[in-house]
């Protein structure tokens, strides 16, 4: 079945640096395209970046245009990964970051991972 697993949340302070990843498996994985969402409590939840399923289009919330940076690994492989380069993190990028795979034409073809927390504080 399409597993999502995202890694490399955490803690860091403000001007600092993270990157996020999502391995994505059991899914064509070129059909796909791929997205980083947060999610904050009492927030909806937001599309932070989006990679089109061949990495050539790229879309960004204004609120991280400059400073976030998504791109992905289409090498055949059984294991694929999606990532999310954060610069310049400010505190009001917190939340949990969930990687989110959609099916080019199925759109019942939706999946999503658990989400990895990022906390931007001093």
């Amino acid at each position: 079945q399409v597993q999502l697993v995202e890694s490399g949340g955490g803690w860091v302070q403000p001007g600092g640096s993270l990157r996020l990843s999502c391995a994505a498996s059991g899914l064509t994985f070129s059909r796909y395209t791929m997205n980083w969402y947060r999610q904050v409590p009492g927030k909806e939840r937001e599309l932070v970046a989006a990679i089109s399923p061949d990495g050539g289009t790229t879309n960004y919330a204004d609120s991280v245009k400059g400073r976030f940076t998504i791109s992905r690994d289409n090498a055949k492989n059984t294991v694929y990964l999606v990532y999310l380069q954060m610069d310049s993190l400010e505190p009001k990028d917190t939340g949990v970051y969930v990687c989110n795979a959609r099916h080019v034409n199925y759109q019942a073809f939706n999946y999503w991972g658990q989400g990895t927390q990022v906390t931007v504080s001093s």
